[in-house]
């Protein structure tokens, strides 16, 4: 089976986009598929998979499904390379949209340079401040932040991310819900900056998460150490983050589209392997 696809990238945080709108596609097992095409040795190579489809309610809909084949309810960096590809690719002319998502309805501003969208400003919705809850992994315990947005994150406070051995804590944690969530490990470094590591539910370690950033700034801002504007470092690069209580979360970061392929595809069987 041959599926064409393009993939993008925010801050490394890739995926690939199926474009079911102006191709014909039968309908597919969009989880095997992720999980076949997400490989980063027997596949392409990605943090999963993202559908382009039509919408009763908004302009376009967005699915996603990670790299475990796992269906996510929303991607901060995905939605933003969603914008830039509809935009690029003529399935509209519009630079604010709105699009559809399992987390409800997503408005984007799109920063356009020469015909071509650059970067994008994403309305998050309302965050949702829940517990502080205390787990323990390998002998050591950590105090998280329960925030949702529109998925659901942890977030715990630490001197430095990047000792933390997110390979071994991030399984534990993110288990340690039925339905999984994300785990984020956050340094404070002043009042207009935070680095964070991610662990993302379905995914893993990855180079950057738009919705982690969210709830990492808002769980901060909470906590009085940041102010309402805030870059978020992460691996990948930085994203700016903006809330005030009782306002939706805004995200501003860059999109970029890497390349287009044909992926040949045998159901239930990994290329190379037999």
């Amino acid at each position: 089976m041959e599926l064409r696809f393009t993939k993008l990238q925010g801050l490394g945080n890739d995926y690939l986009f199926f474009d079911t709108i102006s191709e014909d596609m039968n309908e597919l097992d969009w989880a095997a598929l992720s999980r076949d095409i997400s490989n980063r040795h027997f596949g392409v190579g990605s943090d999963g998979i993202i559908l382009i489809l039509p919408s009763d309610m908004a302009d376009f809909q967005m699915r996603i499904f990670n790299a475990d084949g796992s269906e996510a309810m929303m991607c901060g960096n995905g939605i933003r390379g969603f914008g830039k590809y509809v935009y690029d690719h003529g399935l509209t002319n519009k630079e604010e949209l709105d699009i559809e998502t399992r987390a409800g309805i997503k408005k984007l501003k799109l920063n356009t340079e020469a015909g071509k969208v650059v970067s994008a400003i994403v309305d998050m919705g309302k965050p949702k401040l829940k517990d502080s809850v205390t787990l323990e992994a390998l002998g050591v315990s950590f105090s998280f932040q329960e925030v949702s947005m529109g998925n659901p994150h942890i977030v715990a406070f630490v001197k430095d991310p990047y000792l933390i051995p997110l390979e071994e804590y991030g399984p534990i944690f993110e288990k340690a819900y039925p339905d999984g969530t994300n785990v984020e490990f956050v340094a404070v470094d002043n009042y207009g900056e935070i680095t964070m590591r991610v662990w993302e539910r379905g995914s893993g370690i990855t180079m950057a998460c738009g919705t982690g950033a969210c709830a990492s700034m808002v769980a901060a801002f909470s906590q009085g150490v940041v102010d309402s504007v805030v870059v978020v470092k992460q691996p990948g690069g930085d994203l700016m983050i903006s809330w005030k209580p009782g306002e939706s979360c805004l995200m501003e970061g860059p999109a970029v589209e890497v390349f287009t392929g044909v992926y040949y595809w045998q159901e239930g069987k990994i290329l190379g392997k037999s």
